[in-house]
């Protein structure tokens, strides 16, 4: 009997993947442990692997398909199974006429269980008899057998009349073995439907004045402007576009969005990274100022924990976390995804600058894992890596919070009363106001421009 292979619980809070590519055919042989099929779940790609050594013999979903966690989406009969396929038992054809097809039924063959040497005593399925509401007997018809898949037992000719006559084969009581549908079966049935009296026509009820719909109102619908019909191209939403879709809604709908903006004079922080770059570059780690801005932020959400916290909508606890786990947006040619760096506070610069340029570099290759992109408590966008100067981010649900880095342009300020040219960075802070009050927003994003401002006290230990 073939084996279901069944989508698995690939991260804790994962509950559905979608099927990307299958990699394997309909009867090839599989290896276990042989990649079998691509699955997307939560922006990451995974290449599942066969549980099985074997032949595939069916595939259960097609690609596209957004299927849940433990479902079946594939069979595969193992290596040295005496047992017929399932596909062989649904396929199988009978050539010989109806009226043979009985015979044919009963032989070892077509049949899911050993028969043994017992005569088989066949009921008929209409033979037994319920009172009706006027009085009347109704025959009380038993439903057709079914095998582990939910397919009916039936012989070919009994599916072909049946298809013939316009009748649901699931509707049919089987006779045969095992509640298996034979001919006469669809015949008895086909008349039975003729026998029975047919209701007559329910007299329509006067309509009820229409309340107003409650809950959201339904999306737009969009329609192509007359004359461009030819000039528009549809992709299906799919893959990362539609995790992307998905998160985007979740935050919007969940969160309660306030900005908070101000800017750092990230002048001092520009000459302690130009004298350290050196020294980075020759023990193979490129140096940005990601590290220097993720070290500010932990040392912050220290001080200010709201920041750091999330809403259990389910209990309705916010759950302050004592670890910081940083979210790190990043541009793929499939979208953004935003890998986590873990634990933060416990890492040097040096630490943080691998593992991000490692993060990074995977991210963009289609190499992350699940574990990379779970996990995080607080989230950073470095839009200004591609030149913008402001941004009103996203939070990454469920954190609380996400702060935006933008471009470090001169900018004149005044220092010690005279005008010069500083380095100048704005701060965009993206923060739920249900768990987070506007002063205290302000204060942490105080918090982190200190310490950029100040670069020497990211380098200490002590915090």
């Amino acid at each position: 009997m073939p084996k279901e292979v069944l989508l698995p619980e690939l991260a804790e809070s994962v509950v559905e993947g979608e099927i990307l590519k299958w990699l394997v055919n309909e009867g090839d042989t599989v290896q276990k442990d042989q990649p079998l099929v691509e699955v997307m779940t939560d922006k990451v790609t995974v290449e599942l692997p066969s549980p099985y050594a074997g032949v595939l013999v069916k595939r259960l979903v097609n690609e596209g398909d957004v299927v849940p966690v433990h479902a079946p989406i594939a069979l595969i009969e193992e290596a040295g199974a005496a047992a017929p396929s399932v596909q062989a038992e649904e396929e199988r054809s009978i050539v010989e006429p109806a009226a043979s097809a009985n015979e044919a039924d009963e032989g070892e063959e077509l049949s899911l269980f050993k028969p043994d040497k017992t005569e088989e005593k066949v009921k008929n399925p209409f033979a037994g008899e319920r009172p009706a509401r006027g009085g009347a007997a109704v025959a009380e018809k038993p439903k057709a057998g079914t095998n582990k898949y939910g397919r009916v037992l039936a012989v070919p000719a009994a599916r072909k009349l049946a298809r013939e006559l316009g009748i649901d084969i699931a509707e049919v009581p089987g006779s045969g073995p095992a509640g298996r549908v034979r001919v006469e079966d669809v015949k008895a049935y086909a008349e039975s439907l003729k026998a029975a009296p047919q209701p007559a026509p329910a007299q329509p009820e006067p309509a009820a004045p229409q309340a107003p719909a409650a809950g959201f109102p339904p999306p737009v619908a969009y329609k192509t402007p007359k004359g461009y019909e030819d000039l528009e191209e549809r992709v299906p939403l799919r893959g990362m576009r539609r995790a992307i879709a998905q998160q985007m809604v979740a935050s919007h709908l969940y969160t309660v969005r306030t900005l908070t903006v101000d800017e750092a004079d990230l002048t001092a922080l520009v000459e302690l990274r130009a004298r350290l770059k050196p020294q980075a570059e020759a023990q193979g780690v490129k140096l940005s100022y990601l590290p220097f801005i993720f070290k500010a932020i932990a040392r912050a959400l220290k001080k200010y924990p709201a920041l750091n916290s999330s809403l259990d909508e389910a209990t309705q606890e916010v759950v302050y976390k004592k670890y910081y786990n940083i979210g790190m947006a990043v541009a793929t040619e499939a979208g953004l995804v935003v890998p986590v760096i873990k634990d933060v506070d416990r890492k040097s610069v040096l630490e943080l600058a691998a593992e991000i340029n490692d993060l990074a570099t995977r991210a963009r290759e289609g190499r992350l894992t699940p574990e990379d992109i779970t996990g995080s408590t607080f989230s950073v966008t470095n839009i200004g890596s591609i030149g913008a100067l402001f941004s009103f981010p996203i939070i990454n649900v469920p954190d609380a919070a996400i702060m935006g880095v933008h471009s470090i342009v001169d900018r004149p300020v005044v220092r010690d009363g005279q005008i010069v040219v500083g380095k100048m960075m704005y701060l965009s802070l993206s923060f739920d106001h249900r768990l987070i009050d506007g002063a205290e927003a302000a204060m942490f994003t105080k918090e982190v421009i200190r310490l950029l401002e100040n670069p020497d006290l990211l380098l200490l230990e002590a915090i």
